[in-house]
């Protein structure tokens, strides 16, 4: 009897800390807008040790798509650094993206520019598909994850 109550109790306990425990956090950056229209979207989340960062389009500061695919990667990849930089994060914490093309044949100039903001061994990860049709009528969007570190 005295056996069974103790296993009672400590399976009590149990359940008790573990309900206990904290939840991971979750934690939201960014209220992104678009010619003045709030997105249904955050520029980025942090889960643990991990920042997601919403896709970006090579859209500037005036809401407008420039021109090429060039020109839409650069716009793309700069405003990658600006969510991350207000992440307290940059380039060189990128691990993983993935490049969203409206037509592969971009495959090449896309490269041309995105190579120029991770150095040579130090680039992340990648993956790259075509897509039939983006938001916008976008060239490319560009979605990528960042180590964040501990809290």
């Amino acid at each position: 009897m005295k056996f069974t109550a103790a296993i009672a109790t400590g399976v009590l306990l149990m359940t008790n800390a573990a309900s206990a425990a904290p939840r991971q956090a979750v934690e939201h950056y960014g209220k992104p807008a678009l010619n003045g229209q709030a997105l249904p979207f955050s520029d980025a989340v942090r889960v643990g040790d991990v920042l997601y960062l919403s896709g970006q389009l090579g859209i500037g500061a005036d809401g407008k798509l420039p021109d090429g695919i060039e020109a839409q990667t650069k716009q793309a990849l700069e405003n990658i650094g600006a969510i991350l930089k207000r992440t307290g994060r940059g380039y060189e914490d990128v691990f993983h993206c993935t490049a969203m093309l409206s037509d592969m044949a971009n495959w090449a100039a896309m490269n041309k520019v995105y190579v120029t903001y991770f150095p040579e061994g130090k680039r992340p990860a990648r993956s790259a598909f075509g897509a039939n049709g983006l938001a916008l009528g976008a060239l490319i969007e560009l979605e990528c994850q960042a180590y964040a570190g501990p809290k």
